[in-house]
């Protein structure tokens, strides 16, 4: 298990491929690579006293590297209580562990609830050539409740279960992305009636000048108007102020989303996959 004493060494790791380790990358350059603090363990394999993978094991297991070896050790490691809503990261990663884990220790590991097995990674560091949608701007506190609103709907739509639980979690973290200005949204505000947000996206990890945008949602009423592009065009604006290099994912078969976004100028970089329990 590693610890704050690694640190120098697991960053290294890191930056083998920083957009795709982007979201532990993130983490860690927030909270630290203390289990304490970071809330979860981080497991390392060394080989040769060289650090050549790790696998952030918290409610999100992400594989870091893919060395085989070291996969077939985390399975072990990790054991047969599952206890993480969703494998994460590099494709092939992703995969091997959960075969791995799977093959280990079986039913627990076997029973999804999806697998998104090909999630191209796309990227940009240039502005959009379009012109962006000055409606869409960062979202303050005086808007939590209808940015919340639009959240909720975003992530019960996308995943296929409400986000909401008797923790209150999930509003403490959209609270977060408002705090850091990493919220993006646009308003509709009609006299005598409450705000609603009708189009969202956010930053959900940033690390070494680079940002991933997820969470992009438009209310349904809306959709089919291409509204999504001025307003995709803004959100990589209002990122590249403070991070130059933007990227996201996305499901291979939500070809309109790619096109939208390839039109934008990004380029795809590599492939991500993610396991859902």
């Amino acid at each position: 298990m590693l610890d704050q004493h690694d640190i120098a060494e697991f960053e290294q790791l890191l930056r083998r491929d920083p957009l795709t380790n982007l979201f532990v990358a993130s983490r860690v350059a927030h909270l630290g690579l203390a289990p304490e603090q970071l809330g979860c363990a981080v497991y390392g394999y060394h080989v040769g006293g060289e650090l050549v993978a790790a696998c952030h094991v918290g409610a999100n297991l992400v594989p870091i590297g893919d060395d085989r070896d070291a996969i077939d050790a985390f399975a072990e490691a990790i054991g047969p209580r599952r206890r993480v809503w969703s494998i994460m990261g590099s494709a092939q990663a992703v995969r091997q562990l959960h075969q791995g884990l799977v093959a280990r220790w079986g039913d627990s590991w076997a029973r999804t609830r999806d697998v998104r097995a090909h999630q191209p990674l796309m990227v940009t560091d240039t502005d959009p050539g379009i012109e962006g949608d000055p409606a869409i701007q960062r979202i303050g506190l005086a808007d939590y409740e209808p940015y919340l609103d639009a959240a909720i709907a975003m992530y019960t739509e996308e995943v296929g279960v409400t986000p909401l639980d008797g923790s209150g979690s999930y509003q403490r973290y959209v609270r977060m992305l408002i705090q850091m200005g990493h919220a993006m949204g646009a308003l509709q505000r009609v006299r005598g009636q409450a705000s609603r947000v009708w189009f969202k996206s956010d930053i959900g990890s940033a690390w070494s000048g680079c940002c991933q945008v997820q969470g992009v949602w438009i209310s349904p009423e809306l959709r089919g108007r291409r509204l999504s592009i001025p307003a995709m065009a803004q959100v990589v604006r209002l990122c590249r102020q403070r991070y130059p290099v933007v990227s996201l994912y996305v499901n291979d078969y939500n070809t309109r989303a790619r096109r939208l976004y390839q039109g934008l100028g990004f380029r795809t970089v590599g492939e991500l996959a993610t396991v859902l329990y």
